[in-house]
């Protein structure tokens, strides 16, 4: 059984930096995209960055390039992401998701998600 475990997130004033983190079981990373996204109330969850392991490359939505990484520890079979330099409009619920292709999914697609995690950025 796959399972995702999210750890991280919280309360931070804008300009802050926080880290999630993601760790899998029941899958090997190596062979899957993985990525984060992200949602807030009345809104479609969106893609916020993707480690593609197909196309080899690594891709971040216009809005947070720059200031968010995506990284990946095969040997761990975990993925963080790191975010500085946070402003009110990065405040969502994160999850984390593996899936064979990321980049070509659609939400519905995607069968294994992290628990979800708040990151709320105060003024």
């Amino acid at each position: 059984q796959v399972q995702l475990v999210q750890s991280g997130g919280g309360l931070v004033h804008t300009g802050g930096s926080l880290t999630l983190s993601c760790v899998a079981s029941g899958r090997n990373f190596r062979y899957y995209d993985v990525g984060w996204y992200r949602q807030i109330p009345g809104k479609q969850r969106e893609l916020v960055a993707v480690i593609s392991a197909r196309q080899n490359k690594t891709i971040y939505i216009d809005s947070v390039k720059g200031r968010f990484t995506i990284d990946r520890d095969i040997d761990r079979n975990s993925v963080y992401l790191q975010m500085h330099s946070l402003k009110p409009e990065d405040t969502a619920v994160y999850y984390c998701a593996i899936h064979v292709d990321l980049l070509l999914a659609k939400i519905s697609d995607i069968d294994y998600w992290g628990q979800g995690t708040q990151v709320i950025v105060s003024t």
